[in-house]
């Protein structure tokens, strides 16, 4: 399954495959890229990814950098591949939730 964005609460919620690795990296890469260009909050759903490996990852950090050049809040919610994401810093640069619910609350006071 490939990533897919959808809107909830105004938040751009996109949804990251079972596994993310070389073979699918590049088309994730466009679509976080894409839709922390447009949106103005995006939340990186790999609550179902239990695999994620260092493309994965970059993929992810090239959203943050993008995120940060136009003012997105990017969000991550993430459980089984927190500990890599962890091991390479990921969660100083992005905010990690355990749930796509703690993730669309947080920016709410």
């Amino acid at each position: 399954m490939p990533s897919r964005l959808t809107m909830v609460d105004k938040h751009g919620v996109i949804t990251m495959p079972a596994e993310i690795d070389a073979t699918n990296a590049d088309e994730i890469r466009h679509a976080l890229l894409a839709a922390v260009s447009d949106l103005a909050v995006v939340i990186i759903d790999m609550s179902a990814t239990t695999f994620c490996d260092s493309a994965g990852v970059h993929a992810i950090m090239a959203a943050r950098q993008r995120a940060e050049e136009t003012g997105t809040d990017l969000r991550l919610v993430a459980t089984a591949v927190l500990r890599i994401l962890t091991l390479v810093g990921a969660d100083q640069l992005i905010p990690i939730y355990p749930t796509l619910q703690a993730a669309r609350a947080a920016g709410k006071k």
